[in-house]
């Protein structure tokens, strides 16, 4: 059972979306509005967390009040869906606006889902708004004086499982459901190389962002890896110091591509029938290896050069995977022709 078609798994998905809109125009029908709605919610929560003009107590309350109207928890019943009327109007974004003012009829479309698919909803959003908490909690009082950063690698490697990682096995539980139930696969293997395939892109989002986050009060990057090559995470605001940042920085930009080889392996895990599914997966991970391969040439802590793959990049690379996709070989060869 799928919801009835509604303008808020299209136009409003897309305006909010970004460049994720690519991977869900060409999902399968099976899974599209699932994925879509999961994004969606996911995107209203972290609207709610990253609207820093309000204090970070009353984000807190918002997030934890449409959490629980996620989860259908109250003393009473059914929680109802939180009011966020007053975030909604901080928004620059036109879209996000929008998206906080109908957060209600999101919730009444999930509730038209199977029970199954709800629950695989509601488990990734529990997953990804705890993530979203633990990270308000983590930098409030951050900004561009006083710098905090994560401790340790494992702090790190739970931040992206819970903000990305986790919809990997969202994203493959879904598509065994709904697109191959019966088909012979190492089903440890796929969850697995699915949690990499989410925290490389992750990764690849905090490596390009690190120059923007920083001048907010945020370092994703480990403060006992930086202390190791005698750095501070201040000392990563001036451009000058990129040259003794950039072998720590390497270290993270073979640990993505790792991840995204995962993620490439995972792709050609499914079955080769899955076209528009394994073009979905292809896509974010030939831009993001694309992404890592920019960024080796660039000064990364310059905050005036921020790395972007542009639009015809972009259109370049989907339209090879269509044209290889025909031909293993030259499929295969996409990756590496991204890393180089």
């Amino acid at each position: 059972m799928s919801p009835a078609p509604t303008d808020l798994l299209t136009n409003l998905l897309r305006d909010v979306s970004r460049s994720f809109h690519l991977t869900l125009r060409v999902l399968p029908g099976a899974i599209r509005q699932q994925i879509g709605l999961a994004y969606l919610l996911a995107r209203a929560t972290d609207t709610i967390a990253d609207t820093e003009i309000v204090p970070m107590a009353q984000r807190l309350d918002a997030l934890n009040a449409l959490r629980e109207a996620i989860l259908e928890k109250s003393r009473n019943g059914a929680a109802p869906a939180p009011r966020l009327g007053e975030l909604a109007r901080h928004q620059g974004s036109p879209a996000e606006r929008v998206l906080l003012e109908r957060v209600g009829e999101a919730l009444a479309l999930l509730r038209q889902f199977t029970p199954a698919d709800q629950e695989r909803i509601r488990t990734v959003l529990t997953t990804i708004t705890g993530g979203q908490e633990l990270d308000l909690r983590r930098f409030g009082g951050a900004d561009g004086r006083r710098i905090i950063a994560l401790r340790t690698e494992q702090e790190l490697d739970d931040y992206t499982y819970r903000v990305a990682g986790c919809v990997g096995e969202f994203w493959t539980r879904m598509c065994r459901a709904h697109l191959f139930p019966d088909a012979p696969m190492d089903d440890a293997s796929l969850l697995a190389n699915g949690v990499r395939f989410g925290k490389g892109l992750q990764l690849v989002n905090i490596l390009r962002d690190l120059p923007a986050d920083l001048r907010q009060g945020r370092c994703y990057l480990p403060e006992e890896k930086l202390s190791a090559s005698g750095l501070a995470p201040a000392d990563l605001l001036r451009a000058e110091n990129e040259g003794r940042f950039r072998p720590l920085y390497e270290q993270f930009l073979a640990l993505a591509q790792a991840h995204l080889a995962a993620g490439w392996d995972y792709t050609n895990a499914l079955p080769r029938r899955c076209v528009r599914v394994r073009l979905a997966c292809a896509w974010p991970v030939l831009i993001g290896v694309s992404t890592l391969t920019r960024l080796r040439a660039e000064n990364v802590l310059d905050p005036a050069r921020r790395v972007k793959i542009n639009r015809a990049e972009v259109r370049g690379l989907l339209a090879r995977s269509l044209l290889c996709y025909p031909w293993p070989w030259a499929w295969q060869r996409l990756f590496t022709r991204a890393a180089n």
